[in-house]
């Protein structure tokens, strides 16, 4: 368990620059449902990712998101790897910094960067611009459209250097 620990402070350790820029707002009920994460800078759970998807759902009884993220490794074919998560929301003028556990008792920020009016797509990151996370309600994203959301978070000044695309294919 130490172990485990150690490696979750190194990857979710703080930074001397930390980026805290988010949305104004986000509706918590519009923002619940089925995400797929076309790309990002990922952490090394997520590595071979092939159809990422993350599921949020609001548990009124907790006050907090319920977050299922799934995936298959390696191909659309290979083993499904699935990492239940708990989410409180940490800033509640704007909904949009989360304090997010993989397990007790790590928890790490999760800031809500940029957001579809419509609530169609989502940037995610984290104070140490280490990792990011974008993704949309579709299974589908088109270059266009990955490349328009880009330069929205490099004109933030958030760190977009080596963003993947990560594979998506649904039946």
């Amino acid at each position: 368990m130490l172990k485990v620990i150690i490696v979750a402070l190194f990857m979710f350790g703080c930074s001397s620059s930390e980026f805290k820029k988010t949305v104004d707002f986000v509706d918590i009920q519009r923002f619940m449902g089925d995400w797929y994460v076309h790309a990002g800078r990922t952490t090394f759970l997520e590595e071979g990712a092939h159809n990422s998807l993350e599921q949020y759902s609001w548990n009124e009884k907790e006050k907090r998101i319920d977050i299922t993220f799934s995936m298959r490794i390696d191909s659309f074919k290979g083993k499904k790897r699935v990492i239940n998560q708990k989410a409180w929301i940490h800033n509640q003028s704007t909904n949009a910094h989360w304090k997010v556990s993989p397990f007790w008792p790590i928890k790490f920020d999760y800031l809500v960067l940029a957001l579809d009016p419509d609530y169609q797509w989502s940037v995610i990151g984290v104070p140490s611009q280490k990792w990011i996370w974008i993704m949309s309600r579709n299974q589908t994203m088109t270059e266009s459209q990955l490349e328009q959301i880009i330069q929205k978070i490099r004109d933030m000044n958030y760190n977009v250097k080596d963003i993947q695309r990560i594979p998506q294919s649904w039946p």
